[in-house]
């Protein structure tokens, strides 16, 4: 494996409103966790915020919305939103996350300035049902299936630790390597009072077993990105994340969550040899 990384920011522009039932998920309205909600961030912040995302050396910007899917008014925001960053911030690419879409929505969101689209098939299609009733599984993966058709490049991978199986994981990594995604994000359950799942911090070693085996699964030529939950899953001791396979990780805060500080993430990646990422095909 090679010694670089890759980094990518998250911007939440559409926070909060979701009316799906995804237990695990904090934007649900369904379940009054306290986050910031609101429709549309300004589009000078979300400007700002790839700039920052920028100089701080990640290569992918990604644009966030809650919700199912997208509809007209959504659509038209992302596209204002990837046009105003293409323009004012060069060598960012720019990734589209707005839930369930067509073929047509994401063609739009390509002549916009959007170059990747991420869609998590989040678990397995037989343990979906237990984590989430208002949608089905096969949903995801048709929008994955529409992101390639529509000539994007596909992101998409899950969360560990929502009460799966073994079984699960496996049959989840074995549906998004038959996706041929270019990135995988891989996210660890960040517990909340406020939801009904029951899930868990996974212990660090079996976090990593986990990377160690979606490496294996995956080969070597798909972005392994370790997201949500990194901090509270690994602590000072994440740098083993790329010694189990993992190449990328999201910088800075997530949607309702905070990261770590990129600075110390830079540090943490000079201090054990890795070598950051100049752009998307470096």
């Amino acid at each position: 494996m090679s010694k670089k990384v890759f980094l990518c920011a998250i911007s939440n522009i559409s926070s909060g409103h979701c009316l799906e039932d995804c237990k695990f998920c904090t934007q649900s309205v369904k379940y009054g966790a306290k986050i910031e909600r609101f429709y549309h961030k300004p589009i000078e912040e979300i400007v700002k915020e790839a700039k920052q995302a920028r100089e701080r050396q990640a290569v992918g910007f990604c644009l966030v919305t809650a919700g199912k899917g997208i509809n007209d008014k959504t659509l038209r925001f992302v596209c204002e939103a990837a046009e105003a960053v293409k323009k004012e911030v060069e060598e960012l690419n720019i990734i589209a996350c707005n839930g369930t879409a067509s073929e047509e929505q994401l063609r739009i969101l390509k002549d916009h300035g959007v170059s990747s689209y991420n869609h998590n098939l989040e678990t397995s299609k037989d343990f979906y049902p237990t984590i989430c009733t208002t949608h089905e599984w096969k949903e995801r993966y048709e929008t994955c299936e529409n992101v390639k058709k529509a000539g994007l490049k596909l992101c998409t991978g899950g969360i560990f630790g929502l009460g799966e199986t073994m079984d699960d994981r496996i049959s989840m990594l074995e549906s998004v390597k038959s996706l041929e995604p270019e990135s995988v994000p891989i996210n660890f359950f960040h517990p909340n009072d406020a939801l009904p799942l029951e899930g868990k911090i996974l212990p660090k070693e079996e976090a990593l077993e986990m990377i160690r085996i979606a490496r294996e699964i995956l080969g070597n030529s798909r972005r392994i990105m370790i997201a949500g939950g990194r901090e509270i899953t690994f602590g000072d001791e994440d740098y083993k994340i790329f010694e189990a396979g993992a190449n990328a990780i999201v910088i800075g805060n997530y949607l309702t969550t905070h990261g770590n500080d990129p600075l110390r993430d830079h540090k943490m990646l000079e201090t054990y040899g890795y070598e950051i990422a100049k752009n998307c095909n470096d």
